[in-house]
């Protein structure tokens, strides 16, 4: 069984940052892309960022040069920095795993005040 803890989520106020870690644990031989995705109440969850194994990350379009997306694959740990943030950037932010499927943490809640 693999566990995702994240961590890092809270109150900040526009144009502040958080940086948000995830650390997988359990039975892991290799993970392939790892990455976030994020609900804001009465929305639909959408991607934030990914990246895969050997370091390719993909944005969303509203996340680019905002964000950035990193891994440590020693730690099996994904990272994401998120600067100028904006209130509506504002929603639970859970990361994944991808190994021979799908795993996800229990998300962390980001609030921006404006």
């Amino acid at each position: 069984q693999v566990q995702l803890v994240e961590s890092g989520g809270g109150l900040v106020q526009a144009g502040g940052s958080l940086r948000l870690s995830c650390a997988a644990s359990g039975i892991i031989f290799s993970i392939n892309a790892m990455g976030w995705y994020r609900q804001a109440p009465g929305k639909l969850r959408e991607l934030v960022a990914e990246i895969t194994r050997d370091g390719t990350a993909n944005y969303a379009d509203s996340m680019k040069g905002r964000f950035t997306i990193s891994r440590d694959n020693g730690k099996n740990t994904v990272y994401l920095q998120m600067n100028s943030l904006k209130p509506e950037d504002t929603a639970v932010y859970y990361c994944y795993a991808e190994l021979l499927t799908h795993y996800w943490g229990q998300g962390t809640q980001v609030t921006v005040s404006s």
